[in-house]
């Protein structure tokens, strides 16, 4: 999974610093992304969580139009009442805090949450992605191990008649023979592969069944 990123627009340097500052006395800290106001959206194409700090006015809703249209997690720290007023009633699902005395803790408690929930959520997508491979490889093996009859019957076939017509010696040309001699250890070999599959079956199965007993055992154990 990737390391989480916070996106960090303002105009004010200072606004940033603090942030990174006072974030790295956490015991995670994710990897950071500064930009002033002038620069967004350029050469930003993917974060965790986007935190927007004083800005001038023109740039508000530039900034923030893109932002509140994403799913990602939105904070915005304002200096000013109407601010406030102004970023709640435009972009409703903006988190909006006030510069006070505590922003830095509070917005890094917030923000912090917000990782932590994205994190949460993107290792459940993979685990949703990687359930689904398993179940298509599954369905495929499954189909597999049913049609291995059908596919051993065709296999006895070949081999069959490759061999019939290699036993009658003179009646067929050498480049005829080299033909049907490739055929029947092409076949060989693809039986080769059906044992295979047919080995590890079994080995899955004593692997299940010991694993079940295993666990039966500590079961009656834990009981007594």
């Amino acid at each position: 999974m990737d390391q989480p990123t916070v996106l960090v627009i303002s105009d004010e340097v200072e606004f940033s610093r603090s942030i990174t500052a006072r974030w790295q006395m956490e015991r995670r800290v994710p990897t950071f992304t500064v930009l002033g106001g002038d620069l967004w959206p350029r050469s930003v194409d993917r974060y965790t969580v986007a935190i927007v700090g004083p800005l001038r006015r023109e740039l508000l809703s530039v900034v923030l139009e893109p932002l509140h249209s994403t799913s990602q997690p939105l904070f915005c720290v304002c200096h000013d009442t109407p601010t406030m007023h102004l970023v709640r009633e435009r972009w409703p699902r903006t988190s909006v805090l006030r510069s006070d005395d505590n922003w830095q803790n509070v917005l890094v408690l917030a923000a912090g949450e917000a990782v932590l929930r994205a994190e949460a959520e993107a290792r459940a997508r993979a685990a949703e992605e990687t359930c689904a491979l398993l179940e298509r490889q599954a369905t495929l093996g499954r189909y597999v191990l049913e049609m291995r009859h059908s596919l051993n019957n065709a296999l006895t076939s070949l081999l069959g008649n490759s061999d019939l017509l290699l036993i009658e010696p003179g009646a067929l040309s050498a480049q005829a023979r080299a033909q049907i001699e490739t055929i029947r250890n092409m076949t060989l070999r693809i039986h080769e592969v059906m044992q295979r599959f047919s080995s590890l079956e079994k080995e899955m199965n004593v692997a299940a069944q010991a694993e079940q007993g295993a666990v039966k055992y500590h079961a009656v154990a834990a009981g007594n």
